[in-house]
């Protein structure tokens, strides 16, 4: 375990933003972030935990607390069955997966972060999301005080949620559970309409398993999404809004306003359309690459807010209030950022 005071905390997430933390952690082992944990609860002190950094937006004054940094480490696959530590780096997993021959996780490939995000978040893209693999949760439970399994049944998954990210001061993850595939070297079937063209398939069809997954890391790629130091496209915290799920009567009214624009819709559950946030951002006039300060939309990307080197988090933020403030106002729809927010709000 290491400890450091006044830290730095900029150098920790992707969008490289944010000031110091009072007392940063890091922790190599599930005993040593069950005791940090345990020594921050106990002593009144407040606690922000981090893996990859990848998914969060700190103020510009930093955590008057603790930090606790999981750096744990573990792989191990019994048949399909493979269990993660909390601070395995996720792409580096799902690249290990593929070449053990398994799916189930191939299409969230290149997504930044560590896996012990993944459930919070229930991490998903091109129509693949943890939620449908992940079996069980070990975390430790800061309420009970002690550590708990959770079967993936209970872990509450819907669209960008889970129990974990609507508790977020209770469960720390320690560790993450899965049940892949093993389908003769080919992938899961192709849900996503983009790979599937781009793969030169139909829907639902199975494409080699590693093709798929580098197809998905090229897609990544070409919207900034592959973490690469030297291209400020990929300093983002990734999608900064959540596609907006809207009951019949919002979505009548949002067609209402569109008028001949084609809006997208996509079926989500009895009552619901989800649509699409970069549609919305797009056709409310922000395009790729908008903003004329140190923080702009990425010229690859409508959906990722971007630092381009000298940016602070409110720098960040206005840029965010005003592509929110501008789809509202085209369109009567309201933003949610995908990010977790540390000491700001939008």
């Amino acid at each position: 375990m290491i400890e450091q005071m006044d830290a730095p905390l900029a150098p920790l997430t992707t969008l490289r933003l944010g000031g110091p933390a009072r007392r940063l952690v890091t922790a190599e082992t599930d005993a040593e972030v069950v005791a940090t944990v345990r020594a921050a609860d106990r002593a009144g002190e407040p606690l922000l935990v981090i893996g990859g950094g990848s998914n969060l937006v700190i103020s510009d004054a930093g955590f008057p607390g603790t930090v606790l940094r999981i750096a744990t480490t573990g792989f191990t696959l019994d048949g399909a069955l493979l269990e993660l530590a909390a601070g395995e780096v996720w792409s580096d997993a799902v690249a290990r997966t593929v070449d053990a021959g398994l799916a189930g996780i191939e299409f969230l490939a290149g997504i930044p972060g560590s896996a012990g995000a993944t459930p919070v978040q229930n991490v998903g893209a091109y129509g693949q999301e943890v939620a449908e693999t992940i079996t069980e949760v070990v975390a430790f439970d800061r309420l009970l005080d002690e550590t708990v399994t959770l079967a993936g049944s209970d872990c509450a998954f819907s669209y960008r949620h889970s129990r974990f990210k609507a508790d977020p001061d209770r469960y720390v993850v320690l560790r993450v559970r899965f049940r892949l595939a093993d389908e003769g070297g080919l992938s899961s079937p192709v849900k996503y309409a983009e790979v599937a063209r781009s793969l030169g398939v139909e829907a639902e069809q199975r494409v080699k398993l590693a093709e798929a997954h580098a197809e998905v890391l090229r897609l990544r790629a070409g919207k900034g999404m592959v973490l690469d130091p030297a291209d400020h496209d990929t300093w983002s915290a990734g999608s900064f809004f959540t596609n907006p799920v809207l009951t019949d009567a919002q979505f009548a009214d949002f067609t209402a306003k569109v008028g001949e624009l084609k809006a997208p819709g996509y079926p989500a559950g009895e009552g619901r359309t989800k649509t699409s946030a970069a549609w919305l951002i797009d056709n409310a006039g922000f395009r790729k690459g908008h903003g004329a300060g140190p923080a702009t939309l990425s010229t690859k990307h409508t959906l990722a807010l971007t630092n381009r080197g000298s940016a602070t988090t409110e720098d960040l933020l206005a840029l965010a209030r005003e592509v929110r403030d501008g789809v509202r106002a085209a369109f009567g729809v309201d933003l949610v950022n995908e990010p977790v927010m540390v000491g700001v709000s939008l």
